[in-house]
């Protein structure tokens, strides 16, 4: 039976968003996964949400990173599972050394909070295999911390293996080099975003003119589970 686990910290906050969004609108069951937990190889899927783990104390993400779980986490990536982490939930697994780069302080020095734009540069990941490639996604954004930095050999790298899966559109709401709002690691299935796709999958939440189109990143997860599922009993 396919199952996505969502793991959560001391201090996470978003986690029962992403449950409503995949029980409700992808129909598939999930466990959340306390930080200590050792056993998740029986998991499709896996997403860290947004929140404040351990209070953000140090820097965002860093002590989560330390987690037991996260040893089970780097095995699962190495294996291809997909792993996707929301706002901190990126900053985690960039903490964690699964994506590289660092993510600090946003360059207006204060927490933001609004609907932004990002655009799909990459529409080959297991989250945005449903998308047009440079197609519009209307998402919120709330952190403090989501400044993306990497520096110019890197986001050289970055660009070269594909890495950079989403770009903010019209404007640049935190500083981020290159406008970057997502990335990915090189096999493709690790992807770290800051906006908050389950914040802007249920239309009821959509505000007017927005893009009601970022349930998209659970569909496109969906449909590539459920292939990897049909790959592997046909073999």
């Amino acid at each position: 039976m396919t199952k996505i686990g969502i793991i959560v910290f001391p201090g996470s906050n978003c986690e029962r968003d992403v449950q409503l969004i995949i029980n409700k609108f992808l129909k598939i069951d999930t466990d959340f996964i306390w930080h200590t937990h050792s056993q998740i190889d029986d998991y499709d899927a896996l997403v860290l949400p947004g929140g404040f783990a351990y209070g953000d104390r140090l820097r965002a993400g860093i002590i989560a990173a330390h987690s037991p779980i996260m040893h089970e986490v780097k095995k699962l990536a190495e294996k291809g599972r997909p792993i996707l982490g929301i706002c901190n939930g990126f900053q985690i697994l960039v903490e964690a050394g699964l994506l590289p780069g660092a993510l600090i302080t946003n360059n207006i020095l204060q927490f933001t909070c609004k609907w932004v734009r990002i655009k799909v540069i990459n529409n080959t990941t297991p989250f945005t295999n449903l998308f047009e490639k440079f197609e519009s996604i209307s998402v919120p954004i709330a952190h403090a911390e989501g400044r993306y930095l990497i520096n110019s050999k890197e986001l050289k790298s970055l660009r070269e293996h594909d890495q950079i899966v989403f770009q903010y559109q019209d404007f640049n709401p935190n500083g981020s080099v290159d406008m970057i709002a997502g990335i990915c690691n090189r096999r493709k299935n690790v992807l770290g975003m800051m906006p908050h796709p389950e914040r802007a999958s249920d239309p009821l939440l959509l505000p007017k003119n927005e893009i009601g189109n970022s349930v998209n990143i659970f569909n496109s997860l969906k449909w590539f589970i459920m292939n990897s599922i049909d790959v592997c009993q046909s073999n």
